[in-house]
């Protein structure tokens, strides 16, 4: 749905857009595991569980996961015998984890509101540098390169009453800076407003077996313009569900389209999104929920 999805109700999963969209989970526990092959050879893995006790009368409680890992890459420094050559130093493998506890509760009929607290970890391997050398040999010593920060995620849902129309927002990665050697970085701190609206309120007669979800995200960035989220959902039965997205302003890819079947208390979702000159990304998620 070319991830339009801050204002729509969700489960476990809404901690990875809208931690708000987690307070319309209608079962006791959901759980998602989901892994993306992106560009690069670089995988995500995601996994996300909630519990609503006493069907929501004290909000939602859930925990995520999300895990990156680049590959493994050959180190090599500067021969200092020859100029022109180098020394392999190793392989390293750089990753990314984080590990997230989110709330959301309903506060009225109309009116949810939710947020979520993670620890995230970034290794980008280790530094090989020669220290001193003799004639024939160079000693070498290795710097890791590892930090953690603290980071907040929060969002909130409002059904207007009119159909199913529905406004959101959210405020993810908000964080202190993590340095570096003599630079400072700041996670990705992004804004987002967005409605959904399922079109099939226009006409009651086909609402018991269809639903056609409209949903549009306006993203503010910290780091790069705006942009805009544009997501489709068709569902036929409440059984199989075909989707489709599109995001503006991106210059290798735009748009995604995916499929979705939802039987017995679980369902099974795929999408692709052409790359360009990268290799096609594919995202595969299980849910079950009881």
């Amino acid at each position: 749905m070319g991830e339009a999805f801050t204002a729509v109700e969700g489960a476990s999963s809404s901690l990875f857009y809208n931690p708000a969209g987690m307070s319309q989970q209608t079962g006791f526990v959901d759980f998602t595991f989901s892994q993306v092959n992106w560009i690069a050879d670089i995988k995500y893995k995601a996994g996300s569980l909630s519990f609503n006790p006493k069907h929501g009368r004290y909000g939602v409680i859930g925990v995520s996961f999300l895990t990156v890992d680049y590959g493994a890459f050959i180190g090599t420094i500067v021969d200092p015998f020859e100029p022109d050559g180098y020394q392999d130093t190793g392989i390293f493998s750089p990753a990314a984890f984080s590990f997230g506890v989110g709330y959301g509760n309903q506060l009225t009929d109309r009116f949810s509101v939710g947020g979520q607290v993670k620890y995230v970890r970034q290794d980008i391997g280790s530094m090989t540098t020669p220290v001193e050398h003799g004639e024939s040999s160079v000693a070498t010593e290795k710097k890791g390169y590892e930090q953690d920060v603290i980071a907040f995620d929060f969002g909130t849902l409002y059904k207007t009453g009119w159909k199913s129309f529905a406004f959101g927002m959210t405020v993810r990665n908000f964080a202190d800076k993590v340095r570096y050697e003599q630079e400072n970085f700041e996670l990705p701190l992004t804004f987002k407003i967005g409605f959904s609206i399922d079109v099939m309120d226009f006409w009651p007669q086909l609402r018991e077996h269809h639903s056609l979800l409209v949903a549009i995200d306006a993203v503010h960035p910290r780091s790069y313009p705006e942009y805009l989220n544009i997501g489709t959902e068709y569902t036929i039965m409440n059984i199989l569900a075909l989707r489709g997205g599109v995001v503006t302003g991106q210059d290798v890819y735009n748009f995604s389209m995916g499929v979705g079947i939802n039987a017995f208390g679980m369902s099974i979702d795929y999408s692709f999104m052409p790359f360009d000159v990268f290799d096609d990304i594919h995202r595969f998620t299980v849910q079950f929920n009881y």
